[in-house]
């Protein structure tokens, strides 16, 4: 799961990347993601949350999903992490959620349109940071009543499905009256 978030949160941040580029070179230029004045790859590319560090967001995105992607392909060729690397992990994945909460709460009532690849970027990073709580919870990582463990070795899928349903329904009636007229 970490190959497969990390390569999607990879491919997003590459391709948001190369519209900034263009969109530095030439302000006048409209992003391909730039359907409609919901779905505006463009405004949100340009707003201040897109640089909250002082650079462009997705080049933070390259090399953390990128680190990801490594950390999911070393684990499938044999390697075995430690305990502290994996409360690292999640210490990472829980800052990478927080922030794309930040930044969907920012897109849909601040900026006041959406990003498709940044979308794709919230999914990929939800996914993972469920994907890694419900591994360090059910190793032992993370403590946790023995229900709690137990809920996430049998029903792993049911947190990101109901993380990202509540995102999307965030989405659907922020934007009710675009959709339906």
């Amino acid at each position: 799961m970490l190959v497969v978030t990390g390569a999607a949160g990879v491919l997003a941040a590459w391709v948001i990347t190369l519209d900034k580029f263009r969109l530095l070179e030439d302000p006048h230029y409209t992003p391909g993601c730039s359907l409609n004045p919901v779905v505006s790859c463009g405004s949100v590319m340009k707003s201040a949350q897109a640089t909250v560090f002082g650079f462009p967001n997705p080049m933070l995105g390259l090399v953390t999903y990128g680190m990801v992607v490594a950390v999911g392909a070393g684990l499938l060729a044999g390697a075995r992490h430690r305990r502290w690397f994996w409360l690292g992990l999640q210490a990472g994945t829980l800052f990478g959620v927080g922030f794309c909460a930040w930044l969907a709460q920012q897109s849909l009532y601040v900026i006041n349109a959406l990003c498709l690849w940044c979308c794709l970027a919230w999914v990929a990073t939800a996914v993972m940071f469920w994907a890694v709580t419900a591994y360090n919870v059910g190793r032992g990582h993370l403590p946790a009543p023995r229900g709690v463990r137990r809920f996430f070795g049998e029903f792993p899928w049911i947190p990101p499905v109901l993380h990202l349903g509540v995102v999307g329904m965030l989405v659907l009636t922020r934007w009710w009256d675009f959709w339906t007229g």
